[in-house]
């Protein structure tokens, strides 16, 4: 699976931004829009909460037409409409996601992630990424080998040619917990060790040495978008995944990346810190 540019749940994402904001340009409250269209308010707010699956193309007319939006721009959101109603290359693993995260991936230009347990999901191996879902109380034994599947598969964007660069900041603590085994850690290490040489990717070791740093809150990632959409901040839980395009969030985790990638280890001996930890693995596997 690789990103192709129209990938319908970043689609309807824009689609319910752009319907924010005709909204307020045309200075009319969510109620009273519903009252014009014989809507419920609940479903004006859905759909500007990008809380649907598959917008009307009736719907979308409709309240471009309350707002009066004409000519090229009416013509770009109904063909937006008509991408966000398709489906994605990931419907099939559609009940394994609690968030549009394949699609952002395949729509992003940048990806910035930190990491203070464990390997990103991008560069995990089958092994290691089971040994996750396996531990873990909230995924189903039965879904274990679909869940290493989809994370496998989200990987080919990055060799997408229009798929994103990966900038990952690791946490020299998720290098040394052994998840699995040794054995399981000595292939994921080695594996991470080969990805830091794809064209696409960055890695980067927090070391123990750098202390307390700016992201000790946790783990995240931003994703940025072709111009001029705004950037998101995605923070998972495990449970469940967040995605914020708050501005001044967007900003203070930007903020706080460009300070632990300062404090970070260069790319050579960040590496030569991936080797060694995997060659101590290498004895004990």
């Amino acid at each position: 699976m690789t990103g192709t540019g129209h990938a319908p749940g970043v689609r309807r994402r824009r689609l319910s931004a752009a319907l924010r904001r005709l909204r307020a340009e045309a200075g009319l409250s969510s109620p009273e829009v519903a009252k014009e269209l014989g809507w419920s308010p609940t479903k004006v707010t859905r759909a500007e909460r990008n809380e649907w699956r598959r917008p009307a193309v009736k719907d979308v007319e409709a309240i471009l037409t309350l707002y009066g939006v004409k000519g090229e721009e009416r013509a770009h959101l109904l063909s937006l409409t008509e991408e966000a109603r398709g489906r994605s290359d990931w419907h099939k693993y559609a009940d394994l996601f609690t968030g549009p995260l394949p699609d952002l991936e395949a729509e992003a230009v940048r990806i910035r992630s930190y990491e203070a347990l464990l390997i990103p999901g991008l560069l995990q191996t089958p092994d290691y990424a089971a040994a996750i879902f396996e531990s873990s109380q909230i995924v189903p034994p039965e879904n274990t080998q679909r869940k290493v599947e989809s994370r496998m598969a989200r990987r080919s964007v990055l060799d997408a040619p229009n798929g994103p660069r990966f900038v990952s900041v690791i946490d020299e603590a998720a290098l040394r917990r052994v998840v699995g085994s040794p054995k399981v850690m000595v292939e994921q290490l080695c594996f991470l060790a080969g990805m830091a040489a794809h064209y696409k990717v960055t890695v980067l070791v927090l070391p123990f040495e750098s202390g307390a740093h700016p992201a000790v809150e946790g783990a995240f990632a931003l994703l940025d978008f072709p111009s001029p959409e705004p950037g998101i901040v995605s923070i998972s839980t495990g449970a469940e995944s967040l995605y914020v395009e708050d501005e001044a969030y967007v900003d203070r985790h930007t903020l706080i990346f460009d300070g632990i990638h300062n404090l970070a280890l260069d790319p050579k001996k960040s590496l030569d810190l991936i080797e060694s930890i995997a060659a101590e693995y290498d004895k004990r596997a």
